[in-house]
């Protein structure tokens, strides 16, 4: 299990537990976070879970596939550090992650 803290666009932080081998969406998703809409459930075809990753974990999180890739072209605002939260997968070396939410989604 790890504690992830999602920062939304306006400043308000979520601090939940996540299990392991569920995704970084799926535990915004389950803890109700505003800001993660993951229209697609999860399937890496759209881009309505995008997030900033903290530098500290850019390593840990791994790297973008193709797929996850392209569907970052949908998104708003990407930056280096962007990633779809369905495309990370929680283990216990994700404790502490911290992601921020873009203003585009809300």
């Amino acid at each position: 299990m790890a504690r992830i803290t999602y920062i939304e666009n306006n400043g308000k932080t979520h601090e939940v537990e996540v299990k392991n081998g569920l995704s970084v969406m799926e535990g915004a998703v389950n803890n109700m976070v505003p800001g993660i809409d993951a229209d697609c459930g999860g399937a890496c075809a759209c881009a309505t879970c995008h997030c900033y990753v903290d530098e500290a974990f850019t390593d840990k999180t791994g790297s973008q596939s193709e797929m996850e890739t392209s569907m970052l072209d949908f998104a708003e605002d990407v930056k280096p550090e962007s990633r779809l939260s369905c495309q990370i997968e929680v283990t216990d070396e994700l404790d502490g992650l911290v992601v921020r939410l873009p203003a585009s989604q809300h």
